[in-house]
């Protein structure tokens, strides 16, 4: 055993195990399953020395100066972001399922990790990085095709940055974003934004809605490495309340949702989701 409570107690685990076991449950994850991943987290640990104001809808809408900015920083952390490589928490999430084990996974997250790991039901509340939308002709394209373009657009413009947000958001200075060309639909002519939900903008309702059938359909809900701070991610914990559903979260750090959790569990995710699908492994 670690000391300073580092090692979530056999006890706690061993429960968490026991409702797993049962099936059907639904997955609500956030950004702290991530950081293991290099990826840092908003509210966590990792967020709290950081001052950067996040990209609201309306600014970036409403200013070619705001989307300067935003894609100049995008472009850089992108490399950070698009680099991630899925960690022992993402697998273990992907090793329940393949088992039978879940429901779904609705995850807050915007970095493609579950995904990556193998997971395949997995709902993106919050959308993701990898995909660019325009905002007139609502085409969808890679992230991937929009790096190449803004590459042959940026000739010589080279910088990096030593603090990335978790929306892959890079720290420039106003001089280094002065001299960065954005491009724009190659269909249209429209404003390109990543495909993800800022602040300010709402996630659209059928996907909110087959989040709400996902956790409708479970027979229990596990959150992992959400602060659940924000409505977002708080709203399907109190569905699930509401249902009667039993709620376990895994998270470093108090959350949103504790006073209506079963179990909680403040511990790595790694470790912690590891020895779970272990355990589990085991007794399957």
């Amino acid at each position: 055993m670690h000391h300073g409570g580092v090692t979530p107690s056999t006890t706690k685990v061993t429960e968490l195990a026991e409702l797993v076991a049962g099936g059907r449950v639904a997955v609500l994850s956030g950004a702290g399953l991530s950081t293991e991943s290099g990826i840092p987290d908003y509210r966590g640990p990792t967020g709290r020395a950081r001052r950067a104001e996040p990209m609201t809808y309306q600014r970036f809408v409403g200013s070619a100066e705001a989307r300067q900015r935003y894609w100049a920083r995008s472009h850089v952390g992108w490399r950070q972001i698009g680099g991630a490589r899925p960690n022992a928490g993402h697998r273990a999430v992907a090793e329940l399922e393949r088992r039978g084990l879940l429901a779904g996974i609705v995850t807050q997250n915007v970095d493609g990790l579950h995904q990556a790991a193998g997971a395949r039901r997995v709902i993106e509340l919050h959308g993701g990085l990898d995909r660019v939308v325009c905002l007139s002709c609502r085409e969808r394209t890679p992230r991937a095709e929009l790096e190449r373009r803004l590459r042959a657009a940026n000739p010589g413009w080279e910088v990096t940055s030593g603090q990335i947000n978790p929306d892959g958001d890079a720290v420039l200075t106003d001089e280094q974003v002065a001299g960065f060309r954005v491009v724009d639909c190659t269909g249209c002519g429209g404003v390109l934004k990543p495909d993800v939900v800022f602040f300010g903008e709402n996630v659209p309702k059928p996907r909110v809605d087959e989040c709400f059938a996902v956790v409708g359909g479970a027979r229990a809900l596990l959150v992992l490495g959400s602060s659940l701070a924000i409505r977002s991610g708080l709203r399907f914990v109190t569905k699930a309340a509401a249902l009667g559903l039993p709620i376990a979260i895994v998270n470093q750090g108090p959350t949103g949702g504790d006073a209506d959790a079963t179990l909680t569990l403040d511990a790595p995710l790694g470790p912690t989701l590891t020895d779970l699908a272990d355990r589990l492994g085991t007794a399957c």
